[in-house]
């Protein structure tokens, strides 16, 4: 199964069917330039301020910055709710080794300062994709940020570990706490500053040989300080899990690595992600829409990373709803890959 060589983006239904942040983000990003009207894209950037979901989430922010994600809804970085969470961002990227950093983590910690640790480096990371993702692709900061992250995740690739990264203890199979190996947050990060993409060719080429080897299907924990969870953010080989065919049961998770994936332009080099994808983009009709087969509810996950990402679709009961996020992830990809996108 090979990935089309055109695809088609369905607007006027999803301005009938979506919500505004789809019908916005699916005008702005994944339509050719040529199709996007001022007047419309004007419209529905103020329609995405007011749509109540995510004013909801602007209400909720707390003085110190803290807040739900609202970048994925269509906000732009003007709006007071990100100069207040990127204070708070920066703080985490600079290493500031102020208590309420730790945020949830503030009172254990205190006991433990092991896992203390753990937290504030993995604080560091999602501060980092998520001042990549708003936009801050030239700041010093976040440069030297990201191009830490990228040698000791290289080493790690290049090292024993990357084969052997398990040992045991507490009676449990655990990840080698020296050990850095990519995670959610350094790939997503990764995946919104090309520069670094093209300063750092050999290393991203070394992540799509990490994520061409299979996934670990034994289970195993981390170990932060005294505490022994299981894994959530780090990423160990390929971590689609698509069968033969390319059929996977997770959609929501599989469509934000394949963008994040299309970002890196390692699609097509990873044969998994090449194969899930093209399944996908199989499944659509011929206006684009996304129609798989006995498709009776609307795609869930169980996978919290992806809770900022999907859905953006808002409550409702029609059969379309369970459609449109996956219409406007597919045709987003497409534009990501250089398929030639038609407005339909």
């Amino acid at each position: 199964m090979e990935l089309p060589t055109t695809h088609r983006l369905p607007l006027s239904w999803l301005y009938e069917a979506a919500s505004p942040p789809l019908q916005y983000r699916a005008l702005a990003e994944a339509a050719p330039e040529s199709a996007r009207d001022p007047e419309r894209l004007a419209a529905l950037r103020a329609a995405v301020l007011e749509y109540k979901p995510a004013t909801a989430i602007a209400r909720k922010q707390r003085d110190t910055g803290l807040w739900g994600e609202l970048l994925e809804m269509g906000w732009t970085t003007e709006q007071r709710p990100f100069r207040l969470a990127d204070r708070f961002l920066f703080r985490l990227l600079s290493r500031d080794e102020a208590p309420e950093l730790l945020v949830e983590f503030r009172r254990s910690a205190k006991a433990d300062p092991g896992l203390g640790l753990w937290a504030r480096g993995m604080g560091r990371e999602a501060a980092a994709a998520a001042l990549a993702r708003a936009g801050y692709v030239d700041d010093p900061r976040l440069r030297g940020t990201a191009h830490r992250m990228a040698s000791d995740i290289s080493q790690f690739i290049r090292s024993e570990l990357a084969t052997k990264p398990f040992r045991k203890a507490h009676g449990k199979t655990i990840l080698e706490p020296t050990s850095y190996p990519p995670t959610v947050f350094s790939v997503e990060m990764f995946a919104f500053l090309p520069a670094l993409q093209r300063e750092r060719s050999g290393f991203v080429e070394r992540l799509a040989q990490y994520f061409s080897t299979p996934a670990p299907r034994r289970a195993f924990f981390i170990q932060a300080g005294k505490k022994v969870f299981r894994p959530m953010f780090e990423v160990l080989g390929d971590p689609l899990r698509g069968d033969a065919t390319g059929h996977i049961t997770d959609v929501p998770f599989a469509l934000y690595w394949l963008e994040l994936l299309a970002r890196l332009g390692l699609v097509r080099q990873i044969a998994s992600a090449h194969k899930v994808l093209a399944r996908l983009f199989s499944e659509c009709d011929d206006q684009g829409i996304w129609s798989p087969k006995a498709l009776r509810t609307a795609p869930k996950t169980t996978n919290p990373v992806v809770a900022h990402y999907f859905p953006l679709e808002g409550p409702g009961k029609s059969p379309a709803q369970r459609q449109t996020d996956v219409t406007f992830r597919l045709a987003l990809i497409a534009r990501l890959l250089g398929i030639p996108v038609e407005v339909v």
